[in-house]
């Protein structure tokens, strides 16, 4: 399937059904009075975000949403239905914009959850609203109100953990694909991925993490050169990132420090906060590097880079070393996680708060006020 991360669209909600002038008609009533009933309410229209979907491509081609209008009211008293909500589905990660004022209407995080793109026409008011002692026979009525009309901005970035940094055949694709479910394209040549790619990697019975890995970088990225500039917004959701070195290029007078420092330059250029996330340095490919040179090539490439994080010497294609790394990832985002939850509450103070029937605990606290209910 094609991806696609951006789309634009027109979406329109229902009108207001208008309200009915009727009177009532019935054998032996010859005053009946109004029964004009009320028009329906349009159909709003909705973004649901659906963990089944990972790409804005059904919004490539059909661009043009619209909700079903009200329905007119009726005499005997009868309102019109309301015209049925739309909802488009989304991946999750969408963000949201109106494109003619650039606002942001929201972002769709988690699996399921709603937003509302526009919303439907209130409908008319029927005539036997207006009755009253001094004018019994009303003829007045309203008409509905038409639905929200917008176009929209979608942006999709993916919801990932870690992401995925290097040069073109850095080996981001072998590495996601040897430790994630992920089946990306692996070749001998740059530009094998065209897209971004997302693996889960599990370290244990229900402790798992996600990983994304985008096309590789060249150097200018960040002006339009190559293919990774047009997905480095998928890394600005990730907690932490895994730059890849390859540490034995096939073109000797290619420099691993060089392209490493390109890739920083250009990740500074494009968002200064994308730069400044946690980075963890990952030299690839130590099996094509002699055994007994592998420590002194690991040892030069950090102090030439002067590197202060963690450095890790892996070889994706034989999998040497990616246990571990794998495992620290999940325990430096198991930490993460932790320092951002917020503080429990202690129960005493929400039922003082609450005013519950909840008992004072016993003990020297029985007689502090803040725990009486």
């Amino acid at each position: 399937m094609k991806f696609v991360d951006e789309a634009w669209i027109d979406v329109a909600a229902g009108d207001g059904g208008n309200g009915c002038a009727s009177f009532r008609h019935e054998k032996f009533r010859e005053f009946g009075g109004p029964d004009g009933g009320d028009g329906g309410r349009g159909g709003h229209v909705w973004a649901e975000a659906d963990p089944n979907l990972n790409t804005l491509v059904d919004f490539r081609y059909a661009r043009r949403h619209e909700a079903q209008r009200g329905e007119h009211g009726r005499g005997s008293d009868q309102y019109g239905a309301k015209g049925a909500d739309l909802v488009l589905r989304m991946p999750v990660g969408t963000i949201i914009r109106d494109a003619d004022s650039g606002e942001l209407l929201g972002e769709l995080l988690a699996p399921g959850q709603r937003l509302l793109l526009a919303k439907g026409g209130d409908g008319g008011l029927g005539n036997l609203h207006f009755k009253s002692s001094t004018n019994r026979a009303p003829r007045q009525r309203t008409l509905g109100k038409p639905g929200e009309r917008r176009r929209l901005h979608l942006e999709l970035k993916v919801l990932a953990d870690v992401g995925l940094l290097g040069m073109p055949n850095a080996g981001k694709s072998t590495l996601i694909a040897a430790v994630s479910n992920a089946r990306p394209k692996i070749a001998d040549y740059p530009f094998t991925t065209l897209h971004p790619n997302l693996g889960v990697v599990r370290v244990g019975p229900q402790q798992s993490f996600v990983i994304a890995d985008v096309p590789g970088l060249i150097e200018g990225a960040a002006e339009g050169a190559g293919l990774g500039h047009q997905f480095l917004r998928h890394l600005q959701r990730t907690r932490l990132l895994l730059h890849l070195v390859d540490v034995a290029p096939f073109d000797e007078s290619v420099d691993p420090v060089a392209q490493a420092r390109a890739i920083v330059a250009e990740l500074k250029k494009y968002d200064p906060q994308l730069a400044a996330k946690p980075r963890w340095l990952v030299l690839n490919k130590l099996d094509m590097v002699p055994a007994d040179e592998r420590e002194a090539r690991v040892r030069d490439v950090v102090r030439r880079l002067r590197f202060k994080g963690p450095v890790y010497a892996v070889s994706a294609l034989t999998r040497e070393g990616l246990e571990p790394l794998m495992r620290d990832i999940h325990q430096w985002l198991a930490a993460q996680r932790q320092a951002e939850a917020p503080a429990p509450v202690d129960p005493r103070f929400d039922a003082a708060r609450a005013g519950t029937d909840t008992p004072a605990p016993a003990g020297p606290a029985a007689d502090d006020p803040r725990f009486r209910p």
